[in-house]
């Protein structure tokens, strides 16, 4: 199995900044794609950004140009930077990855519990 934690969500005024931590752990044979999505209260569950294994990105329109999403593959981690936040960017945070584990070498999707950013007006 494969497990996703993360940190550093919080609350935040409109304009700041927050940077969400995401490590994957557990029986680990490769990791294909690991990013964020969100949930706003009252909506669905949408993408935020992807980082691949090989480097490529992909964000959502409504957060190009302020969101960075990077990470450091010897660690299985995943970051987002996230600037010039707005209160519409309120919502808890999932991780997610698109692994491979060592169980059987079956590839399957796997999320993290979420973390809460609340920007306030």
């Amino acid at each position: 199995q494969v497990q996703l934690v993360e940190s550093g969500g919080g609350l935040v005024q409109a304009g700041g900044s927050l940077r969400l931590s995401c490590a994957a752990t557990g029986s680990i044979f490769r990791i294909n794609t690991m990013g964020w999505y969100r949930q706003a209260p009252g909506k669905q569950r949408e993408l935020v950004a992807t980082l691949s294994a090989g480097g490529s990105s992909n964000y959502a329109e409504y957060v190009k140009g302020r969101f960075t999403i990077s990470g450091e593959n010897a660690k299985n981690t995943v970051y987002l930077q996230m600037n010039s936040l707005k209160p519409e960017d309120t919502a808890v945070y999932y991780c997610y990855a698109d692994a491979i584990s060592n169980l059987g070498l079956r590839r399957s999707e796997y999320w993290g519990q979420g973390t809460q950013v609340t920007v306030s007006s």
